[in-house]
Order: C-alpha cells, then sequence, then structure tokens
C-alpha cells in the first residue's frame, strides 16, 4: 500500500516510517496538514496515519473536511488524546481506527493489515491465486508449501493488483507506489519490476494490455 503518514513528533514519525517500510509498504511523511493536503492534491493513497494535534491545526477538522469532499480513503488516528469522547470524536468524525501513544509497533501493522483487509473486502488474509497462497497479513507468498520471496517494491507492486482484481493498472499509477522508496524511478523500472515478479509468480499472474498497462490474471 502508499501510506501517508500525517505526523509532527520526528522520533515517532521516524519509528512509524521505518516500521510500515519494512512490513512491505511505501510511505510519504507530512509534517503539517497543509504539507498533507498538498499530497493527497497529487497522489492517491491506500491509508492515512493521522496525529490529531498539528502544528498548524487539529486532525479532526482535516478528516471532516476530509470526508466532507467524499474521500472514503481509510484514516487510523495515532494520537496522545486517551479520553473516551476523543476517541467518539475521532471514529464521528470518518476515522476507522484510534490508537492511543504510546503505542506498539507491531500493533499498529496489525491494525494497517486489518482495516486494509475491510477495504479491499478480503476479510480472509489468504488469498488463493492460479496455486499460490498469498497471505495478506504476513505477506508472504508460497506456491505448494515453498515461500517465494518478494522484494519490499516487488509486494508493493503485486500488492497493488490484488487490492484491485478487476483493474486495468497504468504505468503511472503503479510508478506512484514506489514513489516513497529512495531509489529514482527509470523510465523502464515497472517493466523490470513485472517481468521479476511474472519469473516469481508464473507468467499469467500479471496480463498485459498493450499501450494501456497491466492487470491481475484470473484465478
Amino acid at each position: 500500500m502508499r501510506i501517508l503518514l500525517i505526523e509532527d513528533d520526528k522520533v515517532i514519525g521516524t519509528a512509524v516510517r521505518e516500521q510500515i517500510e519494512a512490513d512491505g509498504h511505501s510511505v510519504d511523511w507530512a509534517q503539517r496538514l497543509d504539507a498533507a493536503g498538498d499530497a493527497l492534491g497529487g497522489a492517491k493513497f491506500d491509508l492515512l496515519l493521522l496525529d490529531l494535534m498539528l502544528p498548524d491545526g487539529r486532525g479532526i477538522g482535516f478528516l471532516k473536511s476530509l470526508r466532507a469532499r467524499g474521500s472514503t480513503v481509510p484514516v487510523i488516528i495515532l494520537t496522545a488524546l486517551d479520553q473516551i469522547s476523543d476517541r467518539i470524536e475521532g471514529l464521528n468524525a470518518g476515522a476507522d481506527d484510534y490508537l492511543v501513544k504510546p503505542f506498539d509497533l507491531a500493533e499498529l501493522s496489525a491494525r494497517i493489515g486489518s482495516v486494509a483487509r475491510r477495504y479491499s473486502g478480503n476479510p480472509n488474509p489468504v488469498l488463493l491465486l492460479q496455486g499460490l497462497a498469498i497471505d495478506l497479513a504476513a505477506r508472504t507468498v508460497q506456491r505448494g508449501g515453498k515461500p517465494i520471496a518478494l522484494t519490499a517494491r516487488e509486494w508493493v507492486l503485486f500488492e497493488a493488483f490484488l487490492q484491485n482484481p478487476n483493474q486495468l493498472l497504468s504505468k503511472a499509477q503503479l510508478e506512484e507506489r514506489l514513489y516513497s522508496f529512495d531509489t529514482e524511478i527509470e523510465s523502464n523500472t515497472i517493466e523490470v519490476h513485472i517481468s521479476r515478479l511474472r519469473k516469481k509468480l508464473g507468467a499469467s499472474v500479471l496480463l498485459t494490455e498493450r499501450g494501456m498497462g497491466y492487470r491481475l490474471g484470473q484465478p
């Protein structure tokens, strides 16, 4: 997934970013609400991690504005505000989950996985596809009980297809998934990763529609 982290505390932000990157997600980090708004205006995100107390305003107002504009992007609130009234306000504003600081990073990973499965329509984290057993929670792929190792970038791209099983994804849409990694995206980066995924997973798992993009093969 491509995740937008909205957090002004550099220590917490660094720890959260490292955790979710280690889980195989790509992360953009905004430390102010205006920067978060700019990020949302320029890219599509699969999940927001939102602090409630930012230097330029309260996250609740930002969330309410987001929902008022019709955005359905999942949002998990990360905050030190631990009163029941704060939780109720956050959930009523449109948050999907609420995690109080300090929190365990492994719990954050589990909450992200849970919200992602709800939105992708896959409450069962294990998918079966052309002989592959794909565990969405653990981010693992097996064939015949034997693991298939995917790099973080390969998983991010493969996950994009799993989350959009009936959609054609353009090269530009797939490139967006890789923007938060520190390496430069070359003109043939997507083609290279798709080729590697086909070698590992099977040629028919990812299909090409020439000049348009790629889609997930049929089960």
